[in-house]
């Protein structure tokens, strides 16, 4: 997502990127990425504690990334065996890339359900059509997003009992998770905080 405090870097946004699929059918390959400002993928450190515990959750799942951004997450949600993916990102030109990526991934194979989503993920939430198995919520630092996306995901019904929901956020924010998110895997990596609930 083209938004400012996405996450603490030294990377100089002037620069293109890549970001690198780390397991599953896909596994060790890279991916070019815009250089858009604010645009910060989560790092494969990160990532790999992640999927490390949803590992036995992707196949077949049911995947929303909230503020996709490259795609890093979805992306390797696709990889390792996950049926559907629904990407939303707020940037035109950062949705396009994303596509591109996906067609590229997708050559000579049958490709799972991909749907890339131009636009605010709060508008959005009342357009899906049921609830999902994991729900990545990544959103910029620092702009008051990922509470009121957590409240717009409960009223729509979107997660149900047995639903996993990933949050990276800065670590001096405070989620208001639902009594009935149990937290079930929390880490820090420098500023960031990185938490796994479990819906019951």
């Amino acid at each position: 997502m083209a938004q400012q405090h996405r996450k603490p870097t030294a990377q100089n946004a002037g620069k293109a990127g890549q970001i690198r699929i780390i397991g599953g059918q896909w596994r060790g390959r890279k991916l070019s990425v815009l250089a858009l400002e604010g645009l910060r993928p989560t790092t494969d450190r990160v990532k790999e504690t992640l999927f490390n515990w949803l590992q036995f959750e992707l196949p077949n799942a049911r995947v929303l990334d909230a503020f996709a951004g490259t795609g890093s997450l979805g992306l390797e949600a696709l990889s390792r065996g996950a049926s559907e993916v629904v990407f939303v990102e707020k940037s035109p030109a950062a949705s396009k890339q994303l596509n591109e990526n996906i067609a590229t991934l997708q050559q000579g194979n049958m490709p799972p359900a991909t749907d890339v989503r131009t636009g605010d993920i709060m508008h959005n939430l009342t357009q899906f059509a049921g609830a999902f198995d994991i729900v990545f919520l990544d959103p910029p630092f620092h702009q008051g997003l990922l509470n009121d996306c957590i409240e717009g995901l409960c009223k729509g019904n979107l997660v149900r009992k047995g639903s996993w929901v990933y949050i990276e956020s800065e670590q001096s924010l405070t989620v208001n998770a639902p009594i009935n998110w149990h937290l079930h895997r929390e880490k820090n990596a420098g500023q960031v905080n990185y938490r796994l609930y479990h819906v019951a």
